[in-house]
Formats: C-alpha cells, structure tokens, sequence
C-alpha cells in the first residue's frame, strides 16, 4: 500500500485502542469487535457510526498486515522527530528536513519513495530512472495446436497486434524532419525541485514526464509516442511434449523498448486440442483397448495404433478388465534430452449383447464348464455352486 497522507495525522493504534506493541492478534480481535459495534448494518442511519467504522476499517487495513504497518510505524517516528499531528510544519518550524533527518540506517531510497507516494511525486532516484531507456513491455498471445503437434514439437507463426517502433519517426517521436529538444523547465534533468513545508525533495518533472526532452512537433504517425500499434507475425518454435496451457518464452519479441531501451518478451501460450484416442499422463500416453471375451480368456496378439503407425502387443492368456500393458518409446518425447514416455494401453474386455440363439447355447455351454463361483470368498471359502440355486436380489 502507498503511503498516505493521514498516516501523519491519524494514530491508528489509539483508533482501535491497542498499544503501539500490541501483537496481531491483539490488533485483529480489537478490530473484530469494534467493527461489530459500529458497523452500519448494527447502526442504520447513524452517521457517526457509519464515520467510526469507516475509520476502525482504515486503520485495519494498515494495522493488519505486517509490511504496510512497519511503514506506518516508519511514517510516526517521523512525526515524533518533528512533524506534529495537526500538520507537516507542526513541532518543527523552521526547520527544512531531509530524508536523513528520519532515516537511522541511512536508506534515503525509502523515504524518498515514501514522500514520492505521499506527495505524487517519485523521489530523485526514481526521477532519474524515467530518463534513460526503458524495456519494453512483456506481451502475450495463443497459439492453438494439434495433439501430435503438441506431442511432436513444431515451428509455427503466430499473429498479433502490438506496440512496434513507429517506422516513420524511427521512435523518436518527433515528425519526420524534426528533432526531440531539450525541456525547458528541468533542463534535461528530468526532474524538479519542490517545497512541501518542511520538506524538500525532487519530483519527476511534470512537462516532460521524467524524459528530460520535449517534442515540439509530434510524430503524425505515433502523435509523438515513438511507437505504434501495427501488425505483427512472430515464429515460434514449439519444443516436443508442450502441454495444454503451456506458457512458451519468446525472448526480445514484445513491446518496444522506449528511448533506445530494449524490446520486450514474448509469451505464447499453447492450446492443444484433445486426441480422439490418447491422452497425456506426462511423458506417458494412454490409451484405451478393447478386446473380445475371448481373446482375453485364451490371450491374442492385437494391434495398437500410437502416433507413428501401428504395433503388434501380445494379451496374455486371462487377461483381466483394466489390466495395463506397457509399450516402451511409444509415448511423448523428453523435453531437456529425457528419454520418450511409454504407451499406456489399458485392457477393456467387451462383454457382447444381443446374442442370437447360437451364440445364447455357446455361453450356455460355456457356463456349463466353468462352474466355480466368483463370489466364493464373500461367503467364506471356494465351493461349487449349485445350478438349482434361484436367489432373489433386490437393490438401488
């Protein structure tokens, strides 16, 4: 959070009425119960109350969480060394202070960002970083891709629109025939002074933003931005097993760098459409096989299509419903030199419906020779079942 300007005025530990020591949890119960008491829904129609909560909710917000509150501590050794509540010249008249005069350990940087917050203005060192080149922007596009592509890797293009250096001012901003001149009101600096009662600090300069240039005769193409919004085609290499979601680097290909600076990145995010046959369990490739009732009772050699042709596997005799076999180098190529995954090829043993007569009397032949019982165990140990046992089942 920012600093604020109330953090000078405002003792938000006496606002919830804890000890400047007082332990987060001290702070959070204090908070919970005075909230309860005032809030607007416990108070309808009372103003005052609806003010109190609103101030019990500000100082919570600051109070309750751990950096934000060591800023504000920070804000109030401030107004100890000699700005008084009631304003920034209180308890200290006269008296011009840096931001040494609050600063033990010597960091300027902070309480230059702090007053920068509290005052809209960047403190000198952050002036002074707005004048020099700047990277551009990061960008982000999608790419959609097919499952073997995605498996396989792929060069492709992608097309966006984007920021690019204007081509007619060669990111100057300028029109064509001028040139940038130097800001009359920071002298190229960047960066002004300004009094703000005791204190005295630099600001980034509000007429050239910080650049320490002017452009008196803006670029027509870009109206003086130095770059434009154009379109743009990008190559990307996609490496073998990208994923769905995937997010791709494309180093130095996104924004335009401002003022020289360099450009950006590019992230392209992959997409990868569904297979209607395999799926992905990291390197490794699933995929679903059905057989017939008797190819896993006497076992069968059956092709398996995977990505690159077909291959023979070998069902071993009994083979049971769900089994999963195992085809080493069928599966997705390792990224970083890691060997390919394996296909994954999961049993699913086909129980046939809509017999005729013959095929009825074949399994009725058939139940005749297997005459074990499955369901032995459940009652305490293998028996023969016995073909004239007729046992209602009801269920949900």
């Amino acid at each position: 959070m920012a600093p604020q300007r109330e953090w000078f005025e405002k003792d938000y530990y006496a606002v919830l009425g804890v000890p400047k020591g007082a332990t987060d949890k001290e702070i959070a119960r204090a908070y919970k119960k005075l909230a309860k008491q005032y809030h607007p829904d416990a108070n309808p129609g009372n103003k005052d109350a609806e003010e109190r909560f609103k101030e019990i909710s500000a100082a919570y917000e600051v109070l309750g969480d751990a950096e934000t509150r060591k800023e504000y501590d920070e804000v109030r050794r401030m107004v100890a060394a000699g700005v008084g509540p009631g304003g920034f010249g209180a308890g200290g008249a006269g008296r011009t202070f840096t931001f040494t005069d609050f600063d033990a350990g010597g960091d300027t940087g902070f309480f230059s960002d702090l007053l920068g917050g509290l005052f809209g203005a960047g403190g000198s060192r952050r002036a002074r970083r707005t004048t020099g080149p700047q990277r551009g922007q990061d960008l982000e596009t999608e790419i959609h891709l097919s499952f073997e592509d995605a498996v396989k890797g792929v060069t492709s293009t992608v097309r966006f629109r984007a920021d690019a250096v204007c081509a007619a001012c060669s990111g100057t901003g300028a029109a064509p025939g001028t040139t940038p001149q130097t800001c009359p009101e920071c002298r190229g600096s960047g960066e002004v002074a300004v009094d703000q009662g005791p204190f005295s600090f630099s600001q980034v300069c509000p007429r050239c933003g910080g650049r320490g240039q002017v452009v008196p005769t803006p670029c027509p193409t870009c109206r003086g931005r130095g770059v434009e919004v154009r379109p743009r085609e990008v190559k990307v290499r996609i490496p073998p097993g990208v994923t769905d979601g995937q997010r791709i680097r494309v180093k130095g290909r996104g924004g335009a760098g401002v003022r020289g600076g360099p450009p950006g990145d590019l992230y392209v995010v992959a997409h990868v459409r569904p297979h209607p046959l395999f799926t992905r369990d990291g390197d490794h490739l699933r995929l679903r096989l059905p057989v017939t009732f008797a190819e896993a009772v006497l076992g069968a050699d059956v092709k398996v299509p995977t990505l690159d042709g077909s291959v023979t596997v070998r069902i071993p005799p009994g083979t049971p419903n769900g089994k999963v076999l195992r085809v080493r180098g069928r599966g997705v190529s390792g990224a970083g030199g890691r060997p390919p995954g394996d296909l994954l090829v999961t049993v699913d043993v086909q129980v046939p419906t809509g017999l005729d007569d013959a095929q009825r009397r074949a399994v009725e032949e058939l139940a005749k020779v297997f005459d074990e019982d499955p369901r032995a165990a459940l009652f305490g140990g293998p028996y023969k079942r016995r073909r004239t046992d007729h046992d209602d089942v009801s269920g949900t």
